[in-house]
């Protein structure tokens, strides 16, 4: 669950880069390791108010469908350059990504979103559901589309879909872009228990249509935006009375919601090994990005799991973001990955 504010534009970006190259006040500068602070704030120029008008609106591009494997898959393409696909995080769809993101994204490359089978605009079809065959989904989607290779971006549980996409089809994958996710299995740091019998609790009442308490919404929130966040946003807090899951998630089905809390428990179970170490056997690009306050949903130390086992991989770490990152500092989110795109591309 995100709640939308105001951005604050006064951020610490604390950026640690596991290569040659760092990021410091939104700039790529060469010959530095380790931890580095860039503080930007409302007097200095503003790198993002390029991309405050002129916003990409989803509702304006087409929706299409093509067949991949056993279902219609519902999809939207535009831009212009080399390819992005964008796995969001689970029970969104593909008009959930923030129009400032995408409209960075879209200045210089072809960015395809798309709704994952039993999401929004595509049916659940009939294989058995899996993080495994939401992978094979991409890589049908880029066969029907006639796209060899393209730049791989996963969001949350689309972050697990995007490594495991780069696992089974690294032929298929130009770079690599992970933002918070973990690698999965034993060497993830997992959600505390108390939190894990929260979220057991939710589901449940979620399946059943039962309204969640004030508590239990205050504790998503929590979990999802961050302590920082909400002392910066306040206003987060104030949630309504008596509110199911549907009624925050309208036109998700039960079925869809069930389907990809057990994917995602499945991908951090901890008797695999997880993906860490195949992904440090593709030779690809990869950026790691997680908020400091991400301590609940997918613990924020992951990301460092992820990038101390793929060598020359970027890690950058948000202050005052939480889970939410992408809707809390999407511009920001956003000009990293462009900065990451435009140099690997050098």
């Amino acid at each position: 669950m995100y709640i939308d504010s105001k951005i604050r534009k006064d951020y610490l970006f604390i950026v640690a880069v596991i290569s040659t190259l760092i990021l410091s006040s939104m700039t790529v500068v060469n010959g530095f390791t380790n931890l580095t602070y860039g503080q930007t704030n409302a007097t200095q120029a503003n790198p993002t108010s390029n991309v405050t008008t002129n916003l990409v609106n989803i509702q304006d591009i087409p929706l299409q469908k093509v067949r991949v494997g056993d279902i219609e898959m519902a999809y939207k393409m535009f831009g212009k350059g080399d390819p992005i696909i964008l796995h969001n995080g689970a029970n969104y769809g593909m008009d959930a990504w923030d129009p400032a993101l995408l409209t960075r994204l879209a200045s210089n490359h072809t960015v395809i979103i798309f709704d994952s089978r039993g999401i929004g605009n595509t049916a659940s079809g009939f294989e058995p559901y899996s993080i495994q065959l939401l992978g094979n989904d991409t890589a049908g989607l880029m066969d029907a589309l006639e796209i060899p290779e393209a730049n791989v971006l996963g969001y949350s549980m689309g972050s697990y879909i995007t490594q495991q996409f780069a696992i089974t089809h690294p032929d298929k994958v130009s770079s690599i872009m992970l933002i918070a996710g973990t690698c999965g299995g034993k060497d993830h740091v997992p959600p505390s228990d108390e939190f894990i019998q929260l979220q057991e609790g939710i589901l449940n009442k979620s399946l059943n249509n039962i309204p969640l308490s004030q508590d239990e919404m205050k504790s998503l929130v929590n979990a999802s935006e961050g302590s920082g966040w909400i002392k910066l946003h306040p206003e987060s807090l104030d949630l309504p009375e008596n509110m199911t899951f549907q009624q925050m998630k309208p036109g998700l089905s039960s079925e869809a919601m069930n389907n990809q809390y057990k994917g995602a428990k499945a991908w951090v179970a901890s008797d695999w090994n997880g993906a860490c170490d195949d992904l440090a056997k593709i030779d690809k690009p990869m950026l790691v990005i997680a908020g400091t306050d991400d301590n609940e949903l997918v613990p924020h130390e992951s990301s460092l799991v992820i990038a101390s086992k793929v060598p020359g991989a970027w890690l950058v770490h948000i202050k005052d973001a939480g889970h939410a990152i992408m809707n809390q500092y999407p511009d920001e989110v956003g000009m990293v990955l462009q900065t990451f795109l435009s140099t690997i591309k050098q």
